[in-house]
């Protein structure tokens, strides 16, 4: 008997489980499942599982990693050849063997060329069973070489002429991705003009002056090293005719003239390929691609077509633009001749490519493995085909059979290799070499002989549901060596199944082809052969099919009305039906006028899409039944304008199947009034307990006319209906007639049952007692009974009218207690009610925590720790802890009588919990109490704790003073937070240019007992940022920012700097005294001496009958903000503090931008000698009135910062 291994699967029809089968061939085949349990027991030989491909291209600058992975029992060892000679690897420092692998590293990245490893690898797999061998893998590295250096002359062409720029990329391995951009690393635009070939190079059809660039560059992109190489760009003009031979003349010789035929129009002629005909090999399986690229004017299109055939439809491609004809997957059938046709308006022209397909071996049929028992025949065939046709050559364990040891079992026919009567020695790895001029296919196929009793691998007591009268099918997967039989029963003593009835599947499978109810039960498979018996149990049910009783009716409604669609599904109990309505094969639309009940399908306002095919899908686990009916919209019948108007109430109520919890009510609809009813609304009154006080009973569809009513019992019933559209509800119905339901005992018990004590001597039992309809019958009364949960004693009960509450007293504290509260009537006693547990009264914790100790983490954060209080002393529900803490009080606080506490709560039994927020260098104090439902329980002693020293919060003020040429002062308070003991406060300044740029910080420690600072030796007019903060030991704190400005030097005018409107910042100029100064003594001479002369010639032009308009020219420009100067106007020596956030004063004259703006008067002081813009205040009421420099103050206060520059600072000096 022949055994062969190969895992098959059948697929079963839809619903049934997937098989593995083990089918005996012709032969006696047997197949090994890949079951991991079996395969763990099994001797089997090497099978190689992952390998390297045959042509392995690295990267030169990773480590090498050559592949072998094999599996086999027992676990095969691995060698390797290079070269076809063996390889020692432990003789190289840099090849290792991954553990429990063939796979080889080799560690070129430490040290090492991957150039010293190229070479062809084969791995070997061995093991006791016999040899594999992996394919012959051909490693080498991948290179990415440079350009060759080469000068590139401009081109010059005519308008219209062809031209080719040629690519030529370096040889890489593998060959490079070419493509051409610009010097922006931007695609260059191609078109049918303008096209890449498959070589490379760029082809122009015709150029035009638009194509003039001197940036065509060719790039080559080897993607295995991940590097891009660039070839010199190329330069190209287009000129016209004209053009050409002035720059001929000029500048060029013949030999640089690219080309010089005429621009005019001409018929195509092929760039490449050349000549009339040309031929192109390809192999079988790869992308065949030819190319023919034409250039002419106009523009060439080319035409593709296979002489004596068609292009495959499905395989065909053509790119660039048509230039190029791909097939893909291409065969032996696509050989032939195929011609390209370029055309344009003046002619055209044809190339003809033979095409002939080669073929590399591939397989018609690979060995497969084979497992066989001792004295069994089998064959292993190795068929493969090519062009040429490949030549088969047979190994044994890596060796060629014709070398090999010589085995009496075997007999080679070609391709085949015949087995008989194998015996355990004849398990070996063959394997089948096919090979010709364009490659070759190794394949690995082991025989290995066994000797295995059976097993079955179906799981056990594996569960089969299928539905009556289908088939069934009963798996019994298998293995043995030899082949096993198998036989089924059913039931514990039953006799052998035969196939009159059932169907033996060669697989082990048992199937039932008609199963009935009868056909349930349980069915054992025993798989015997001369090694032994195996035998499993499985199990059948049979359910009942799932049939639809009521189907959905074709029905034609009127545009705008409502359909009701039925579908009444009847399925086995023991199964999960699920009912899904379809339109037309789909969901329904995700339309609120589509709703869907247990039965129904209810369409409102139909519309003319609805029309269509609705179908109900019902579905269980084990099968499906659908029906389905026709929708048809029809326009409505032409009516008089409607009057839409709430639904006509219901009338005709009538009560029918009456019983003692239930009853039908129907009833007549009124008139819709145009408006579709959508639903019922009915009510119902109770006579009995409160009359004239009509209930919500329930609500059923506006398609529905009956309903069916749960009652309760002990109620004198009367029901009405209303009626409900898209306009709103009818009035009520007329009453129907009473039903007065039987008495009953109450069928539930008060719910909320609790008990809490109010006392600490007594339980408060409360429950939510029935209402009238709950109570069933009369006489409500409750049943009250307690007892200690912990005690022997028995329950203790007292029957109470219908109240809510119970208070039993003389408890003790806080003892749970169980509970029962059950409810009675003159009928009898409700079921028996569920068990509560309660409490006693709780009182006041009699204990405080104890052990209370406290571990400050830091300078605001503190744990504290306490040991637990017993339960019993807690007397009530732990609530939790609460801890009290305080801030020690200073020597000018003691006097206070009352200390603010803070509390913090931790919930439940937690013995620990976090301070925050603690004040760092403080005195605290606490105690820890717990708490109760009842309040609080006593304090524990109160334990101090202190917090270490932290960092101190930022000066609480920085103001710069007293500015000179070359010096600041600064004037600071404390922190108001120091936290600690102030150790030295840190001053950082650095100055800043008129383009806002930092200078170098300069760093300065001054002592903790000074509030006041000079710095000396500062730069003048210059414009400085201060950083300050204090540090204690605990290190540095928040800093404070501030601004500031050096006067000018003497002989200037020291700038006034407006204060920046910002948060932490103030900027001082402190003026110099220019009034004591020679040179403004001498200038305001000069100006009181020019104001005289002005006046003289003013006098001397009125004379003459003119005058000279002043005033008119101030009335005329008059600006209402200009103001005369004050010496509280904020313009001279003073500096913002950081605090006020203030914006300028009003009557500030330094403008925003440190610019003035002349007035339009062309009479103003300016045009006669030096303007004034009022920053001095000597005289400054005559001056402000005689400036031509008006100014406003802006509001922002966020101006530019920038230190005012000489001529900013003397624009009164025109």
């Amino acid at each position: 008997m022949q055994l062969k291994i190969m895992p098959k699967k059948k697929r079963l029809p839809a619903g049934r489980v997937p098989l593995i089968l083990f089918l005996c061939q012709m032969i006696s085949a047997l197949e090994v499942p890949l079951d991991p349990k079996l395969l763990e027991d099994l001797v089997q030989p090497p099978t190689i599982t992952q390998q390297s491909p045959k042509d392995y291209i690295v990267d030169p600058r990773e480590n090498i990693v050559i592949q072998c992975e094999a599996k086999g029992k027992p676990p095969p060892s691995f060698s390797w050849t290079r070269n076809g000679t063996h390889f020692d690897i432990d003789k190289d420092p840099l090849v290792t063997m991954r553990p429990g692998s063939g796979t080889l590293v080799i560690n070129i990245m430490s040290e090492g060329k991957a150039e010293t490893y190229e070479g062809i690898y084969q791995c070997t797999a061995r093991n006791e069973r016999g040899a594999a061998i992996s394919n012959n893998i051909v490693i080498r590295p991948s290179r990415s070489p440079l350009w060759t250096k080469e000068k590139l002359e401009p081109i010059t062409l005519q308008n219209g002429q062809p031209l080719v720029l040629p690519c030529r990329p370096p040889v890489g391995l593998p060959p490079a991705i070419i493509f051409w951009m610009d010097n922006s690393f931007q695609r260059l635009p191609q078109s049918e003009r303008v096209s890449q070939g498959l070589n490379g190079d760029l082809y122009f059809s015709n150029v035009l002056p638009e194509d003039t660039r001197e940036d065509y560059i060719c790039y080559a992109r080897f993607n295995h090293t991940q590097t891009i190489q660039q070839k010199q760009p190329i330069s190209l003009k287009v000129i016209s005719v004209d053009e050409l031979n002035d720059t001929i003349a000029a500048n060029l010789s013949d030999t640089e003239f690219y080309g010089a035929k005429s621009s005019r129009e001409r018929p195509p002629t092929f760039l490449t390929p050349e000549g009339n005909a040309s031929h192109k090999e390809e192999l079988r399986g790869n992308v065949l691609s030819l190319e023919c690229i034409a250039e002419g004017l106009p523009t060439p299109i080319i035409y593709w077509i296979k002489e004596d055939g068609i292009l495959p439809t499905n395989r065909t491609f053509y790119r660039n633009f048509k230039k190029t004809l791909q097939i893909i997957q291409v065969s032996e059938s696509d050989s032939g001749n195929y011609q390209c046709i370029a055309k344009n308006a003046l002619g055209a022209i044809h190339h003809t490519i033979s095409v002939t397909v080669k073929a590399a071996p591939y397989w018609i049929m690979a060995p497969r493995n084979l497992v066989l028992s001792p004295g069994e025949d089998g064959t292993l065939i190795c068929r493969a085909y090519g062009n040429p046709k490949p030549r088969i050559s047979w190994l044994t364990n890596g060796v060629p059979i014709e070398i090999a040891p010589d085995d009496p079992s075997r007999r080679i026919d070609g391709d085949t290799i015949i087995f008989s009567n194998v015996q355990e020695r004849s398990s070996a790895v063959y394997q089948c070499n096919a090979s010709n001029e364009y490659g070759y296919l190794l394949a690995n196929a082991f025989v290995n002989v066994l000797a295995e009793p059976p097993r079955i691998l179906t799981s056990e007591n594996t569960l089969y549901q299928v539905i009556a009268n289908r088939p069934a099918f009963l798996d019994c997967a298998f293995f043995g060596s030899p082949l096993p039989t198998i036989e089924w029963f059913k039931g514990a003593k039953g006799s052998a199944l035969h196939e009159d009835i059932y169907v033996l599947h060669e697989n082990g499978t048992l199937e039932i082809p008609v199963a009935q109810k009868d056909s349930t039960g349980t069915y054992t498979c025993v798989a015997r052969n001369k090694l032994g018996i195996a035998k499993n149990e499985v199990h059948l049910e049979v359910k009942d099919p799932t049939r639809i009783l009521k189907q959905p009716e074709y029905a034609i409604v009127q545009r705008g009305s409502t359909v009701s669609f039925e579908c009444k599904v009847k399925h086995d109990h023991t199964l999960i039906a699920t009912v899904t309505w379809l339109k037309d094969n789909g969901a329904l639309p995700n339309d609120e006028r589509f709703t869907v009940d247990k039965d129904h399908l209810v369409v409102t306002d139909v519309r003319d899409d609805d029309g269509g095919t609705y179908t109900c899908a019902a579905n269980t686990t084990l099968d499906d039944v659908s029906a389905s009916a026709e929708l048809s919209v029809v326009a409505p019948t032409p009516t008089p304008a409607p009057i839409y108007d709430v639904p006509n109430p219901p009338f005709d109520l009538e009560l029918t199947n009456q019983l003692d919890k239930s009853v039908q009510l129907s009833w007549t609809p009124g008139d819709d009034n145009n408006s579709p009813i959508t639903k019922f609304v009915i009510e119902y009154e109770d006579a009995m307990h409160e009359a004239g006080l009509w209930h919500h009973q329930a609500e059923v569809s506006g398609t529905q006319t009956t309903a069916q009513l749960k009652l309760s019992p002990y109620v004198n019933y009367s029901f009405r209906v209303m009626a409900e559209n898209s306009i709103g509800r009818s009035l009520p119905s007329e009453g129907s007639e009473q039903y007065l339901t039987k008495a009953a005992e109450p069928d539930k018990n008060p719910t909320a049952v609790e008990g809490l004590g109010s006392e600490p001597d007594n339980l408060v039992i409360t429950w939510k007692p029935l209402n009238g309809f709950e109570s069933n019958g009369p006489g409500l009364q409750y049943r009250v009974s307690w007892r200690q949960r912990d005690g022997d004693d028995e329950w203790t009960s007292v029957v109470v009218a219908n109240v809510s509450k119970y208070i039993v007293s003389g408890t003790p504290t806080f003892v749970p207690y169980l509970i029962k509260v059950q409810a009675l009537n003159d009928v009898g006693f409700a079921p028996e009610p569920a068990v509560v547990m309660g409490h006693s009264g709780e009182d006041l914790p009699m204990v405080a925590p104890g052990n209370v100790h406290v571990n400050v983490l830091n300078s605001t954060l503190a744990e504290v720790q306490w040991d637990s209080v017993p339960l019993k002393s807690i007397r009530g529900h732990l609530q939790g802890y609460r801890i009290y803490y305080w801030k020690a009080q200073s020597p000018s606080q003691r006097n206070r009588r009352h200390v603010e506490k803070k509390i913090l709560t931790f919930q439940g039994s937690k013995t620990h919990g976090m301070l925050p927020g603690l004040e760092p260098f403080s005195h605290y104090s606490l105690n820890v109490r717990v708490v109760n439902g009842k309040g609080e329980g006593p304090a524990s002693p109160d334990r101090a704790f202190s917090t270490p020293e932290g960092v101190p919060s930022a000066p609480s003020s920085l103001k710069i003073v007293n500015p000179t040429l070359d010096s600041l002062t600064l004037e600071w308070d404390p922190p108001s937070h120091p936290n600690g003991v102030l150790t030295e406060y840190t001053l950082k300044y650095q100055p800043i240019n008129s383009t806002h740029e930092l200078g170098p910080l300069i760093d300065l420690k001054i002592p903790a007992n000074k509030t006041r600072w000079t710095l000396k030796n500062l730069n003048f007019s210059t414009r400085y940022k201060f950083y300050f903060y204090a540090q204690t030991s605990a290190g540095s704190g928040s800093q404070i920012t501030e601004e500031a400005i050096t006067t000018m030097d003497e002989g200037k005018m020291a700038g006034i700097l407006p204060p920046d409107v910002g948060a932490g910042k103030a900027m001082a100029s402190r003026q110099v005294d220019i009034a004591t100064q020679g040179w403004f003594i001498g200038l305001m001479c000069a100006v009181a001496l020019l104001i005289l002369i002005l006046l003289i010639v003013c006098f001397i032009r009125r004379n003459k009958g003119g005058k000279y308009p002043v005033k008119e020219k101030e009335d005329a420009h008059a600006d209402p903000e200009i103001q005369p100067m004050k010496e509280d106007d904020g313009t001279f020596g003073e500096y913002s503090d950081a605090e006020d956030h203030k914006p300028l004063k009003k009557g500030s004259r330094t403008p925003s931008d440190r610019t003035v703006k002349k007035e339009d008067s062309d009479d103003s002081l300016v045009d006669y000698g030096e303007g004034v813009n009022g920053q001095f205040n000597e005289d400054g009421s005559f001056i402000g009135q005689y400036s031509g420099k008006k100014e406003k103050e802006p509001v922002e206060g966020n101006e530019s910062s920038e230190a005012p520059s000489p001529v900013n600072a003397m624009n009164s000096f025109v």
